[in-house]
């Protein structure tokens, strides 16, 4: 793969970026994609806001890109959860923040992972 790779992440307000960095990391490698093939970390609005998420876009020297609650549950994803739908106004963040990230025509190249908490995603365009 090139870079250009989008790391779609979801987890709990006020998650640690120690926490979120080392679920994204092994994901990653779980999937045999290197860190630097990665262009940008997606996510909600609301997480994008966050320190722990800002920085680990920052020190992997991702773009940072957060999408309302509304705009991330009108794309269509294979792993819809009514209780994250319940919790957060969308059925899914890392996979639907991944695709929208990606572009038009994005595919899932790893569908959502839960590692330690947080939920990754990874697609491209």
């Amino acid at each position: 793969m090139s870079r250009g790779s989008v790391v779609g992440v979801g987890a709990r307000a006020g998650t640690a970026g120690e926490r979120l960095a080392g679920a994204i990391r092994a994901v990653l490698a779980g999937a045999g994609i290197a860190v630097g093939e990665v262009a940008v970390l997606a996510t909600l609005d609301r997480r994008a806001a966050e320190d722990g998420v800002r920085a680990v876009a920052a020190e992997a020297g991702w773009r940072l890109v957060g999408y309302p609650a509304a705009v991330l549950a009108g794309q269509p994803v294979p792993g819809a959860n009514p209780v994250v739908a319940a919790a957060v106004g969308t059925p899914s963040v890392a996979e639907a923040a991944a695709l929208l990230a990606a572009g038009p025509g994005a595919v899932l190249v790893v569908p959502k992972r839960v590692c330690d908490g947080v939920t990754v995603a990874v697609a491209r365009g």
